[in-house]
């Protein structure tokens, strides 16, 4: 196995949830399962990947809410997505996963709108640079002392580094205003190059709030939600900044966000030191 390709194993299961990508019955064939699809594949990668291309071999099976034709449907979208988006050289499953993700909501947007928890409202995924205001909520709220952040250890790859910061909020307006005092008056945090952010909160009743920002790193917001959804986070925020080094780290950058966050959400007493373990054993 390529260093390339157990980096991108690596990523994809850090991104998407562990058994997203498995090896199959042979070294070179690996099962994937796409987030919210009913079927998984079967995928062959040759020797020289990147460099060539990996084979879509077929399905590998259909969940039990799945029917033979959405797994025929989802297989012949996966392999354009994975035409499209392919160059040689470059690791390419997770731009292939977030193509399909794209093909799936341009053929069926009506089908996917109902896939969304009725109790859940996410008021959106925002991309920008550092542009981190929403409805005016950071002016609703006027700080008296510093958000209680709590940092992660640096995380160095390739001169790029990764800080996360959390802190316990009790609605959108304190994270947004948290977000702000931390972008005015932290000169280092406002000119790195990405602040990455994502929030959820508990709303009253049954109604609840999350949010992402990508700030120019795309899809790392949302990949954030993810991680607070699957560790069942709530009234939390959090921010990974990122000064890139001027090496592109491809898919493995989500990986390193993950683990920024994971140790700040550690370090804040979210997480369990065996969970923390758990999670590192499994990769």
């Amino acid at each position: 196995m390529s260093d390339e390709l157990q980096d991108e194993i690596e990523a994809i299961n850090s991104i998407y949830g562990e058994g997203c990508l498995v090896p199959s019955d042979t070294l070179s064939t690996y099962i994937l399962t796409p987030p919210g699809e009913t079927s998984s594949i079967r995928i062959e990668f040759p020797p020289d990947y990147p460099a060539a291309p990996p084979a879509v071999i077929g399905t590998n099976s259909t969940g039990p809410s799945g029917r033979k034709g959405d797994a025929a449907r989802e297989l012949a979208l996966f392999r354009q997505a994975l035409g499209n988006v392919y160059e040689p050289g470059s690791v390419c499953l997770f731009d292939a996963i977030e193509e399909l993700a794209r093909l799936l909501e341009d053929q069926v947007p009506a089908e996917r709108e109902q896939t969304k928890s009725p109790d859940v409202e996410d008021s959106g995924k925002h991309v920008g640079n550092n542009d981190h205001t929403s409805d005016g909520y950071a002016g609703e709220l006027k700080l008296t002392k510093e958000p209680p952040w709590v940092l992660s250890d640096p995380v160095v790859e390739l001169k790029s580094t990764f800080i996360a910061r959390c802190a316990a909020v009790s609605s959108t307006a304190e994270a947004e205003t948290f977000l702000q005092h931390l972008l005015a008056s932290d000169k280092k945090v406002r000119a790195a190059t990405h602040n990455i952010t994502a929030w959820r909160i508990r709303g009253p009743g049954s109604t609840a709030f999350q949010d992402c920002n990508d700030d120019g790193e795309t899809a790392a917001g949302s990949r954030l939600l993810h991680l607070m959804q699957l560790m069942d986070l709530w009234d939390v925020m959090i921010v990974v900044t990122r000064w890139y080094g001027g090496v592109k780290l491809g898919p493995r950058r989500f990986a390193l966000i993950n683990q920024a966050a994971r140790d700040s959400f550690l370090k804040a007493g979210l997480l369990t030191d065996s969970t923390s373990n758990s999670n590192k054993k499994k990769k």
